[in-house]
């Protein structure tokens, strides 16, 4: 049945005003998720490589809950550099590059111009995170204003460390002090404990084979690495630990790759270094992409509570951890494949242990 023209006439009317206002409607959200999306968030870590990794879980929350569209970190480059394409960070920016003792002046002496880099460096984030000052402190009233300078921005200020008597991980104490200045839901401060934080490129599976063919390791057998340094004296597990399990596991037909860093070549005595290279075959000078590179080759990683423990754990690999002073609840790795040992703190690093080597040697073939 055709309908009268003037009624049909508003049919057709109402149905252009409806389209219309779906257009404007689509319009609007797609400008709202623009806007959203041009938005970014900035996040000021000055600590070591473990302090980085163990910054990532917030970084992520901070993205997800805030509808962020990238998350900058700011920290020493050598401790960072990997983290764009590999993690949840995109972009890096080097703290020491930056003249940001300029903040921590007296807020009624401190000032900004014209161009000033520390507006090139804040200014246009939306959100900013803080490990560096203090709340209420010089530096946060600073780094507010000179953040302000260019547009809106929100500054949230966080302890480094966790009051004596908390319970959880260092990353779930992170999300609650960010949710309780936020307002953000609670139920958003979960941070899971058993998730990957990093991933490798094909060129980092690429160069990781190839140091360990230079190392005299076949890719095609498994390879432990062990790391046996840490940023604490009190932190390593004692060398002849590390020198006994490796023996033994080489008894088993495992080969293994010690990786040494810096702060072992000065601290351990060219006989030690014999000792080790006298025992098993090992890599050292290693950029921090390099030891990644790695890593991501390795089959098992044996190491005592530090930096490159907890990046072999961010990536995956099955992480044996040894820990002595520190609370491994509170600082320990975050991975899919994280084993935790422990031992009396008081003689953690002064002589070995053939009991807490024999328990990692089983934790290791279990």
């Amino acid at each position: 049945m055709l309908l009268p023209r003037p009624f049909a006439d508003y049919i057709r009317l109402v149905v252009r005003q409806k389209r219309h206002d779906d257009i404007l409607e689509l319009l609007r959200e797609e400008g709202a998720e623009a806007v959203r999306k041009a938005q970014r968030g900035l996040i000021i870590q000055p600590g070591a490589i473990g302090d980085c990794i163990l910054t990532l879980p917030l970084a992520a929350l901070m993205k997800e809950t805030l509808g962020l569209g990238g998350i900058d970190m700011l920290g020493h480059a050598e401790y960072i550099e990997y983290l764009p394409g590999r993690s949840c960070v995109d972009r890096i920016s080097s703290i020491d590059l930056v003249d940001i003792h300029r903040l921590f002046a007296e807020r009624n002496e401190f000032d900004v111009i014209d161009r000033d880099p520390l507006i090139s460096t804040f200014g246009g984030y939306a959100w900013i995170a803080t490990f560096l000052g203090e709340p209420g402190s010089d530096f946060e009233h600073n780094l507010v204003y000179t953040a302000n300078c260019s547009g809106a921005c929100e500054i949230v200020t966080l302890p480094v460390k966790a009051p004596d008597g908390f319970d959880g991980h260092l990353t779930e104490f992170h999300a609650r002090q960010f949710i309780s200045q936020t307002g953000l839901a609670e139920q958003a401060s979960e941070i899971p404990q058993n998730e990957k934080l990093l991933s490798v490129t094909q060129a980092d599976a690429a160069q990781g084979k190839k140091l360990l063919k230079e190392a005299g390791i076949d890719s095609d057998r498994q390879c432990v690495v062990i790391h046996p340094g840490s940023g604490g004296l009190k932190k390593c597990w004692h060398l002849d630990n590390f020198l006994a399990v490796a023996q033994v596991l080489q008894l088993k037909g495992l080969q293994v790759l010690f990786l040494l860093g810096p702060a072992e070549f000065d601290r351990f005595s060219t006989a030690k270094i014999d000792r080790i290279n006298n025992i098993s075959r090992s890599l050292s000078s290693l950029s921090l992409t390099q030891v990644l590179a790695l890593l991501s080759c390795a089959d098992t990683f044996i190491g005592n509570d530090s930096g490159i423990t907890h990046l072999a754990a961010g990536l995956g690999v099955p992480v044996f951890v040894l820990f002595g002073p520190t609370n491994p609840s509170l600082y320990g790795p975050i991975g899919p494949k994280v084993t935790v040992l422990s031992s009396c703190h008081k003689t953690f690093a002064k002589r070995p242990s053939v009991t807490l080597q024999r328990k990692l040697i089983e934790a290791v073939f279990s």
